[in-house]
């Protein structure tokens, strides 16, 4: 028996299911999301979104996620606390196993997604794009072998694109509680439309430019085409964070993350990190995160007809949006992007003869190449700002990005401006 619950743990409330084993594993409903809206801030950004301002937005993509959160205090490992999930993007949705023309770049390399070296060699992505954490890419992976033969009697074989970043502040990652159901549940829950962001699926237990971040999504129109980003961000400094060109993370270095449970041993805590409750420094005894530390996967889809090389140019070219909101692609960032077209969709599925399809010329790529940067730009953004506070593992919390602060920071800045626009 299933049923569906609020499931509140100190500052984080989020809609659950329960099983008969007492477990909590979420697929949230589109009612638990709370819709980013950077423009309603004073952020100017460049570009004309689509209608549902997500990945979404090109025709056919879907998108599930399986959420998982349980249990609150000390960390023992196997029991949790558990802040983690699973992101199914399929591109093609769930009906159809096509393949599509696609893309793969690395910033850095210290991460993880499987599957890049056919991609590399074929230019062809043959199944959905799944994101997880570090230590549950291989069980996922698994999953989706599964997951697609049991749907296709001819099955034979695949090499499943799985992606990670780590959420072992926030999450028992060596717990290893993501299971074949949750990634069997991301890939069946997914729809079109809008997308759910901010701490769910993948991004549950990430943490971006200091603030809680997790998956985020935007979209450009390019005349009769659209390019779609979706992230899931665990990477960067707060000192380094820009929004709109404005140094937020240097005038905002407030809230930080702290620690809410004083229950928890000194020997379970990081150093330089203080009590929520007033502000002092909790004197933990582990290693501080390194400042920067964190990774991030961005997933481009577009449907404008364009070669496997051409898709590359758009991918390595995300990593203009990400440097525009502080990423920096640091010595321990796992940075790893891929993309791919709904395009020529006889021409991706052929596997004998010849079939022709189309393309765009090179000269026509600049709109695609800006509306690459823009969107990756302000779905990083989007993922913080529909993230909310969450407390994990010892207690320890990551803030979410205060709105009100952030707006009336645009606002200044924009008055300050005055005429100069």
């Amino acid at each position: 028996m299933l049923l569906v619950v609020g499931l509140i743990l100190g500052t984080v409330e989020a809609p659950t299911w329960i099983d008969d084993s007492g477990s909590f594993a979420g697929v949230l409903g589109l009612s638990a999301q709370k819709v980013p809206d950077a423009r309603a801030l004073g952020v100017r950004l460049q570009g004309e979104p689509g209608p549902n301002n997500a990945i979404t937005d090109v025709a056919g993509v879907e998108v599930g996620h399986t959420t998982i959160i349980e249990g609150e205090g000390q960390l023992i490992v196997g029991q949790g606390p558990i802040r983690t999930g699973v992101t199914a993007i399929l591109p093609r949705g769930r009906e159809s196993g096509d393949s599509t023309f696609a893309a793969w770049f690395s910033l850095n390399g210290n991460g993880e997604m499987t599957g890049t070296t056919w991609i590399e060699h074929s230019g062809l992505l043959e199944g959905p794009i799944l994101i997880t954490n570090t230590h549950s890419v291989g069980v996922v992976r698994d999953a989706v072998i599964a997951w697609e033969r049991d749907r296709d009697p001819s099955f034979l074989w695949a090499l499943p694109v799985v992606a990670e970043t780590y959420d072992g502040s926030l999450n028992d990652i060596n717990g290893f509680h993501v299971t074949a159901e949750h990634t069997f549940a991301a890939l069946d829950g997914a729809r079109g439309g809008p997308v759910q962001q901010g701490a769910v699926g993948g991004g549950t237990g990430m943490r971006c430019h200091g603030f809680k971040g997790g998956i985020g999504s935007s979209s450009r129109r390019v005349g009769d085409y659209t390019v779609g980003i979706l992230v899931q961000c665990n990477q960067g400094a707060r000192s380094d964070l820009r929004v709109s060109g404005v140094p937020v993370g240097e005038i905002m270095s407030e809230p930080s993350a702290c620690y809410a449970d004083r229950s928890i041993p000194a020997e379970a805590r990081r150093s330089g990190v203080r009590w929520c409750d007033d502000g002092e420094d909790a004197a933990g005894k582990l290693e501080p995160i390194p400042e920067g530390a964190g990774s991030i996967i961005i997933i481009l889809a577009t449907d404008a007809p364009l070669l496997p090389t051409q898709i590359k140019r758009l991918v390595t070219r995300t990593t203009l949006g990400l440097a525009r909101i502080g990423g920096m692609g640091y010595n321990g960032s796992g940075d790893i992007f891929v993309g791919f077209t709904t395009a020529n969709r006889a021409a991706a599925a052929a596997r004998s003869g010849a079939i022709g399809l189309e393309m765009l010329p090179n000269d026509l790529l600049n709109p695609f190449i800006s509306a690459s940067v823009h969107a990756t730009e302000e779905a990083i953004l989007n993922a913080m700002l529909a993230a909310e506070t969450l407390t994990g593992i010892n207690g320890y919390t990551v803030p979410a990005l205060p709105h009100d602060r952030l707006s009336e920071i645009m606002r200044r800045v924009g008055g300050a401006l005055g005429g100069l626009r």
